[in-house]
């Protein structure tokens, strides 16, 4: 069974979605030790992950394409999220990636 992949070829379902390892791993910091997570929760966040970071990722090369850049950066991410009714998550990740950018620096000074 082929499907899509992101760059918009044909490709292994694997390759289109989100290690489920990364997910199950994020999955539990968040529930109490003795819980389990079933295998169809883990696909299911799975899919929908993967789709929604294809979504965002979509708007943003959008964005760069209208401006003829290759490259999509995390202001370009923040401007999809905008874009897509996710506003509420835009001041959080602008404080983040102004402190991101700091951090970057100044390892780069060293």
């Amino acid at each position: 069974m082929s499907a899509q992949s992101p760059a918009g070829g044909e490709g292994r379902e694997q390759d289109r979605l989100l290690p489920v390892a990364n997910i199950q791993r994020i999955m539990r910091r968040l529930l109490p030790a003795d819980e389990k997570i079933s295998k169809d929760a883990k696909e299911v966040l799975q899919e929908s992950l993967s789709e929604f970071v294809c979504f965002v990722t979509e708007e943003a090369a959008g964005r760069c394409a209208e401006e003829k850049r290759k490259t999509i950066n995390g202001d370009d991410l923040i401007f999809a999220l905008q874009n897509l009714g996710f506003e509420e998550y835009v001041p959080p990740l602008q404080s983040y990636l102004a402190q991101y950018r700091r951090v970057s620096k100044q390892k780069e000074k060293e």
